[in-house]
């Protein structure tokens, strides 16, 4: 995976490789490696385990990184973080029933804003914001529906920004093109910073079976 400078500033670390199934799981095995990296220890001197509140962490000796992890097709996302609880989300882009799922799913005031946008860019946005509810709850340490599927998020893009009444949640977009939609959230009162060290196609993490979709997105059934 290279070398990775390490910044002063609270950052969330995101690397991205391949996911094709199989054993070893190349999560388990991408976030030993970041993990790794961004602790400056070896491999193996890294232990996954988890935090009071069910999150993933990283320990080496009595440093602790948090860790999230999300798959969609083809690949897997491991975010880190020194400095605090973390969450990510990825989508890849696809036709969606965007304003149904909304309607389903979202407070009426993202649902307004949704229907206000270019219905050529609804889908993207729409995951934005699917994407945004999902990392925030595994911030949260409650997943999805635990950590406030109703919970209005904040405009999607970047830097970070604060969740409407979580003073210390924040939520953000990074770019990471290919078709993909992320979303980051960290717990946080303070702005936080977010560098990709890793892009898609890079370093993958293994190289075995098929990968198959796995997504948090529900199924909207007609009629209803």
């Amino acid at each position: 995976m290279g070398q990775l400078t390490v910044s002063g500033r609270d950052t969330v670390y995101v690397w991205v490789g391949q996911d094709t199934g199989g054993q070893p799981d190349p999560s388990a095995e991408l976030v030993r490696r970041a993990s790794a990296l961004l602790l400056g220890r070896a491999d193996t001197a890294v232990v996954l385990t988890h935090d009071r509140e069910g999150r993933p962490v990283v320990r080496a000796d009595e440093v602790e990184v948090a860790v999230s992890v999300s798959r969609t097709a083809g690949l897997v996302v491991v975010a880190a973080r020194r400095a605090g609880a973390v969450g990510v989300d990825v989508e890849r882009i696809r036709p969606l029933p965007a304003l149904a799922l909304a309607r389903r799913w979202f407070p009426p005031a993202e649902l307004a804003w949704l229907g206000d946008r270019p219905e050529a860019g609804r889908t993207v946005d729409f995951l934005r914001l699917w994407t945004a509810k999902e990392a925030v709850g595994k911030a949260c340490g409650q997943g999805l529906r635990g950590g406030g599927l109703r919970r209005l998020m904040p405009p999607p893009g970047l830097p970070l920004q604060p969740v409407p009444g979580a003073e210390v949640l924040r939520v953000g977009h990074p770019r990471l093109g290919r078709g993909l939609v992320l979303a980051i959230a960290a717990q946080a009162s303070a702005p936080v910073d977010v560098k990709v060290v890793q892009r898609p196609g890079h370093e993958a993490a293994a190289e075995r079976s098929t990968s198959v979709e796995r997504t948090s997105l529900p199924v909207v059934v007609r009629g209803n």
